[in-house]
């Protein structure tokens, strides 16, 4: 909600007070269904302005657009032709991107790479042909306005029409009643300030903390195993549509029918894990694009990135879930039949406590596993003889899906020694202070639930789970690879890839228009990364073939690889960058240059 308290809000805030007094929760209490504003048509007009909105009867400081936060619901179908005039009434600069469309890079939104920015008190006109069908958003990529609220849903119906189905639009997000500016700063001096669920002696003893022995071999590494999340619920507020987990907004439906859920992590940096307690999920749309149906009984949901559910509640409410992955804090929403009903609110669960695994080590044990192992002989397999236990592990590239034909790689690679800091490992990797760790074994984890959920008890969504519906539309083989590591010091809070940061000026990424080539994002932090590439769709090699998903954001698990084939199909300059706000705005970010044959970088 957006609008100043009023007698109303102040009622519901002093019920909630009772009811927590009374030993219930203050979520427990009801709001109904708000209709969402929506903008469509060939002519659009947003105006991006400072605002308040009220979050569990909290007015907080925003920025929103056309007076609500989220902004309005920009629904388009595929193939006409949309315009854009975005008005800055703030009084500093401002953008607004097109998170997953396709469009040319002048129109993509992201200042000092191919579009001026907007200044203040101005106007510019984004005009652009529909190219997709499916569920995205947009979102400032100025400063820290993205967390201050300058964000909002898309959804583009597509060209041949689909079966009607009743539908509500889920935006998760995150928001602080500390400035963003404040945020960062505490980030630079203290990186686990907010972190309130460091492991104690009474944890130790009650077993929910590390033993001893492992406590000990982290401490001597420097390494906190429940540093999950840079931001937690210690300061933000998770949201659904704007709504604190007090506000409980709801959505209606009809016992039996079909429902589907467009789901949206338009957080600054909240991974969340959503779920809907006595529900299965059945995954349709991965980042805009159609899946094959896979069902669920849960999915974690990196930031930038969206998912289509369809469900089929019956006559019941349900709660929806989006708990923060490091079990801070949870969004809440009720999907009930009638107005006024709720469901049991599911106890966060205990907070998770990073392995082995994500400190690189490929899946091992314990610290003291590691222990007089010598591993300098590792060599690396040649790209040809590539055994499908190498190739989970990350020592090799497989033949590629399409042809079978192996990728060339240069050989024989370095041997792999297990050092945290050993840059044979990555020896395109900047030797920086930046730079923290090289992950050791680090491990194709595409095939693993998300951070927290390997123990969940049901079914979690795997990035192997999804498969296209359609057949890709470029099967060749890859003509070269290419390795990004992705690359931190959390005691600095500095982020990079191969420990160049955007603030180094470094040259771009160079592509050239139509090729075809392999990615891999490794890695070396602790941290999960969603990675997000503009103007472009890539493939994710999970063993799909010509049916690989594809995608314009993937989260890298910590520690993990995630392979993907690119086609540069897109003349001009892109962001290339991890979604998390401060990771980008820490240095975390690139540009990718793709230029016509011929033509030089």
């Amino acid at each position: 909600m957006t609008d100043p308290i009023d007698r109303r809000q102040l009622l519901r805030a002093a019920a909630a007070g009772a009811a927590l007094a009374a030993g219930w929760p203050a979520w427990a209490q009801p709001v109904a269904e708000a209709a969402r504003p929506t903008v469509s048509g060939e002519d659009i007009t947003l105006t991006i302005a400072r605002q308040t909105m009220t979050i569990d009867g909290r007015r907080s400081a925003a920025i929103g657009i056309n007076g609500t936060v989220p902004g309005p619901l920009i629904r388009l179908r595929e193939g006409q032709r949309v315009r854009l005039t975005v008005v800055n009434d703030l009084d500093v600069a401002s953008s607004i991107h097109w998170h997953g469309l396709l469009l040319p890079p002048e129109m993509d939104g992201v200042p000092g790479i191919s579009f001026p920015g907007i200044p203040a008190r101005s106007r510019f006109v984004y005009e652009f042909p529909v190219r997709q069908a499916g569920t995205y958003w947009y979102h400032s990529h100025s400063g820290f306005q993205e967390q201050l609220g300058l964000y909002g849903p898309i959804v583009i119906d597509p060209a041949i029409p689909a079966p009607a189905l009743r539908e509500h639009v889920v935006v998760l997000s995150d928001h602080s009643r500390m400035t963003p500016e404040a945020i960062f700063r505490r980030l630079k001096l203290q990186p686990d300030y907010f972190n309130r669920q460091k492991q104690t002696l009474a944890g130790l003893a009650a077993g929910r903390d590390q033993p001893l022995a492992d406590r000990l071999e982290w401490g001597g590494m420097r390494m906190d195993p429940a540093d999950i999340a840079d931001v937690t619920g210690s300061t933000y507020a998770y949201l659904v549509n704007g709504h604190g987990p007090a506000d409980n907004w709801t959505a209606l439906f009809t016992p039996g029918e079909p429902v589907r859920l467009r789901v949206i992590n338009a957080s600054s940096m909240t991974t969340f894990d959503v779920r809907i307690p006595g529900l299965p999920l059945q995954v349709v749309a991965a980042d805009g694009l159609d899946v094959r149906p896979v069902t669920v009984d849960e999915l974690q949901i990196g930031v930038a990135e969206t998912y289509d559910l369809i469900v089929t509640p019956q006559d019941r409410a349900y709660t929806l879930v989006g708990e923060s992955v490091d079990r801070s804090g949870m969004a809440r929403a009720t999907l009930a039949p009638r107005a006024g009903m709720v469901a049991a609110v599911p106890a966060l669960r205990p907070r998770p406590l990073a392995t082995m695994a994500d400190m690189g080590m490929g899946g091992m044990g314990a610290a003291g596993d590691m222990a007089g192992m010598d591993h300098g002989a590792m060599a690396m397999p040649a790209a040809g003889d590539c055994p499908p236990e190498h190739a989970a592990m990350g020592h090799c590239t497989p033949p590629a899906p399409a042809t079978g034909a192996p990728m060339p790689m240069p050989m024989p690679m370095p041997a792999m020694k297990h050092g945290m800091r050993d840059f044979a490992n990555a020896p395109q990797v900047k030797r920086d202070p930046s730079v923290q760790t090289i992950a050791p074994m680090p491990a194709d984890r595409t095939g693993e639930p998300g951070q927290g959920l390997g123990d969940a008890g049901h079914r979690v969504l795997v990035y192997r789970d999804l498969v296209a519906a359609a057949p890709n539309p470029d099967v060749r083989a890859p003509s070269r690879s290419l390795d990004i590591h992705l690359t931190g010091n959390m005691e600095r809070y500095m982020w990079s890839f191969d420990g160049e940061k955007m603030s180094d000026r470094m040259a771009p990424i160079p592509f050239t228009a139509g090729e075809r080539v392999r990615v891999r994002l490794i890695n070396d932090t602790m941290m999960g990364h969603p990675i997000h590439l503009h103007g472009h769709f890539f493939d994710l090699v999970t063993g799909h073939g010509d049916h690989a998903p594809r995608k314009h954001t993937v989260l890298v698990a910590p520690g993990g690889i995630v392979t993907f084939d690119l086609t540069a199909d897109a003349v001009g300059d892109w962001a290339f960058h991890c979604h998390m706000l401060y990771h980008m705005a820490a240095g975390m970010m690139r540009v990718v240059s793709v230029r016509p044959a011929g033509e030089a970088a």
